[in-house]
């Protein structure tokens, strides 16, 4: 009886181990901070997503029923304010035939900018998250959150 049960728990433990070593955590973008001086008192800060080949990041503007759409969330300060909404730029709209609409997505490598206002000539930094989500041609991953900083000197 012994000899059954030692060999049964070395088999769980090897296919334990087996499945583990092949799991692989998909992590398709890695994203990048960097700032832009426009003047002595306006800023640009740009969060630049590199996807891997053969995923997509989609837009900001996603209608209703469509994968989520990328947000960025900028922790308030009194050093600055936002200037308008987040830009983004052109990238690809598509028929999409899994979520059945049109939807704008992006490949390879993106830019998204947001201008902000100085108010203190101080150096300071301005925290943020952006929420996204990447597909490819055949799954889908979760939504994502990454933290953003940019160092405003």
């Amino acid at each position: 009886m012994k000899y059954y049960l030692k060999k049964t728990l070395l088999l769980m433990v090897t296919l334990m181990s087996f499945s583990l070593g092949n799991a692989q955590i998909s992590d398709p973008v890695n994203w990048n901070t960097s700032v832009k001086k426009i003047s002595d008192s306006e800023y640009e800060l740009i969060a630049t997503a590199t996807i891997e080949d053969g995923w997509h990041l989609y837009s900001q503007q996603v209608s209703e029923g469509g994968p989520i759409a990328t947000t960025f969330n900028f922790e308030s300060n009194k050093n600055y304010l936002k200037k308008g909404n987040t830009l983004e730029e052109e990238g690809h709209t598509v028929n999409d035939p899994i979520f059945e609409m049109q939807i704008k997505y992006f490949e390879d490598k993106v830019d998204f900018k947001q201008r902000i206002k100085l108010k203190s000539k101080a150096p300071f930094k301005i925290n943020g998250t952006v929420e996204f989500m990447v597909c490819d041609d055949s799954r889908c991953l979760p939504p994502t959150e990454a933290d953003l900083v940019f160092n405003i000197k």
